[in-house]
């Protein structure tokens, strides 16, 4: 038996936490607006996570010797991913936000994210949004059992590129559940039939992220903060999703 494999309990946990994770971005989401301060809506997503019985999971979370210091990952226009919610970061009209949110419930948690817009944003901004959100698409309908992480990755990049964007490479999806991230990585690019093999019960976060410009990223000096190279903007969107033998079920939605 695969170790990564869930069992029914820890399934059923997902699809619960999944939902309450789901029904809080959401929520984080409708109060996004221009002037709106970033901490304020880390702390509106934590508050509400914990309303609802569950943790976010990316609170003092480790990577090597750093702890990740809020809540919800707040990433703006050039940024990528791992923004830092704080008091000087304030949305403005025309920017677009990622908002990328974890939750520990009943012992197991979920991963989701979402690129939108702050007020009226320009068509490179709402182009890049609306294929970045197509390619999780695509992506979802190459999960099911005895596929391939390539077979993802691959159809993640063939969409993206050929709309005249690109993907980031440095940064992958992954295996969740037990632990933020687990086994296997889920890269958005590759070749189909190679990679992982999926099997019936791992659960995936399945995350594209989409540049403007070049797929190049810089970690800036926080040590956190994952920003495009060229300053191009970029989206990202994320679900956690349960393989299945026919294919895939979201544990991320409502």
């Amino acid at each position: 038996m695969n170790k990564f494999i869930k069992t029914e309990k820890e399934i059923q946990s997902l699809r619960r936490g999944g939902r309450i994770l789901a029904q809080v971005l959401q929520e984080v989401a409708r109060a996004v607006k221009p002037g709106v301060v970033s901490i304020d809506l880390n702390n509106l997503a934590e508050d509400r996570l914990r309303a609802l019985g569950a943790r976010p999971s990316f609170l003092h979370y480790q990577s090597e010797d750093l702890i990740y210091p809020a809540s919800l990952c707040v990433s703006v226009n050039s940024e990528v991913v791992h923004g830092l919610p704080n008091q000087e970061k304030i949305l403005k009209e025309g920017d677009i936000v990622s908002l990328d949110l974890g939750c520990w419930y009943e012992g197991v948690c979920t991963d989701h994210a979402i690129t939108i817009s702050v007020g009226q944003a320009s068509p490179l901004a709402k182009k890049l949004i609306k294929i970045t959100k197509t390619a999780l698409a695509e992506a979802l309908k190459k999960v099911k059992a005895n596929a391939f992480t390539g077979d993802i990755g691959e159809a993640v990049q063939v969409y993206v590129e050929a709309q005249g964007f690109s993907v980031v490479r440095q940064l992958t999806g992954h295996g969740v559940g037990r632990a933020v991230h687990e086994p296997p990585s889920v890269p958005n690019f590759g070749q189909a039939g190679t990679g992982t093999k999926l099997l019936a019960g791992m659960v995936l976060a399945i995350e594209p992220m989409v540049n403007a410009g070049g797929y190049e990223v810089k970690t800036l000096a926080d040590g956190w903060t994952v920003v495009t190279v060229d300053n191009s903007l970029s989206a990202h969107f994320e679900h956690t999703v349960l393989v299945t033998n026919q294919g895939y079920e979201i544990l991320t939605g409502i």
